[in-house]
């Protein structure tokens, strides 16, 4: 069902269907993809860095990070396309997290999940609360 939503790119009222921007963005963002692949289409660009094609193409990165991440731009087919983990920095290919990332967070949650049950003192103990009053009886 269509409601009406702000585009993300310029901030205008649009009924939003299956995008989430406006359409003269997705038209600017239609072009700016032909653009970056035209240029990765010729035989000696398809090693091109993100930074290269960002600086050869004048089409900025979140935008070259947008195409690969919905899998317009495969980094099977340019194997140096990759953008930034959202931790950590490091270049990926897929997802929102590296591997390194992800095992971290995952063995946070673990050590979380383990420490649930345990009490301050690090036994397990039921989790009681105690309520104090600061008031005296009169």
């Amino acid at each position: 069902m269509a409601e009406l939503a702000n585009c993300t790119r310029c901030g205008t009222v649009f009924v939003r269907t299956q995008r989430d921007v406006c359409q003269s963005c997705y038209q600017e963002e239609e072009n700016a993809f032909q653009t970056v692949y035209q240029f990765l289409r010729k035989r000696e660009n398809r090693e091109a860095t993100m930074q290269e094609i960002e600086e050869a193409t004048g089409v900025e990165e979140a935008l070259i990070t947008k195409f690969v991440k919905e899998g317009r731009l495969r980094p099977s087919d340019f194997p140096k396309l990759a953008y930034p983990c959202e931790r950590c920095g490091a270049g990926i290919v897929n997802g929102k997290l590296c591997s390194d990332c992800s095992e971290a967070l995952k063995s946070d949650l673990q050590r979380h999940e383990s420490q649930k049950g345990q009490g301050l003192d690090g036994k397990n103990s039921p989790n009681r609360v105690f309520y104090t009053s600061s008031q005296t009886k009169k």
